[in-house]
């Protein structure tokens, strides 16, 4: 069973559906466990991330609506990750961009200076069974190359262009400034053109 509208799946899950909860974890884990890694690295994010669920199943009937579903999953995750940095005395740095302005890595050619593509990439017909399996390659490379960014760009585009999460959002969840989110999305964004780019000229990532 799916639920397309937020409601119903929020009023599934306060009725202890695991249909609801099973779609929830499909729906956000990825995002969930690349945003815990971002906070306290991989050693704990696996952890992190299960005490999340927990939390949210036991709370999940206290949700009471004043931001959406997501960004309240992302913000328990981002306070136990937190926690647990504090308790290990960890100190992990999102803020330091390997000593470079934020400025340094805007492309002009390809992107607005609100950090949007100029020209988007054209868009995958699927026509064809031919078509179809090039767009089911390019996923694939897409994929990939996502997973070979450094894991806070990771987090970063996944939570904008995938949860289509707001930049004050984002750097509330990571606590790190507007300027190294816009930064750190570029660049996911400017690897994934390129990729797009070799892509669509020699049919292979």
């Amino acid at each position: 069973m799916q639920f397309k509208d937020e409601s119903a799946l929020i009023k599934a899950l306060i009725q202890g559906s695991d249909a609801a909860f099973a779609q929830l974890i499909r729906q956000h884990q990825s995002t969930m466990v690349s945003l815990a890694r971002s906070i306290a690295g991989d050693t704990f994010a696996d952890d992190i991330v299960q005490e999340a669920w927990v939390s949210v199943y036991s709370n999940i009937a206290k949700f009471e609506g004043r931001s959406s579903l997501k960004t309240w999953l992302f913000r328990i995750v981002s306070n136990i990750a937190t926690t647990r940095l504090r308790k290990e005395s960890r100190k992990t740095s999102l803020d330091q961009l390997d000593g470079e302005t934020p400025g340094s890595y805007l492309d002009s050619a390809n992107f607005r200076e609100d950090g949007h593509w100029k020209n988007p990439v054209a868009t995958w017909r699927t026509e064809s069974p031919d078509e179809l399996l090039a767009e089911q390659q390019l996923k694939e490379c897409i994929k990939k190359t996502l997973n070979r960014l450094p894991e806070t760009q990771r987090t970063v585009f996944l939570l904008k262009e995938i949860e289509q999460v707001a930049f004050e959002e984002i750097c509330e969840l990571l606590n790190i400034s507007a300027a190294n989110v816009r930064v750190l999305l570029h660049r996911a964004r400017l690897q994934l053109m390129q990729m797009i780019s070799r892509y669509q000229e020699t049919g292979s990532c």
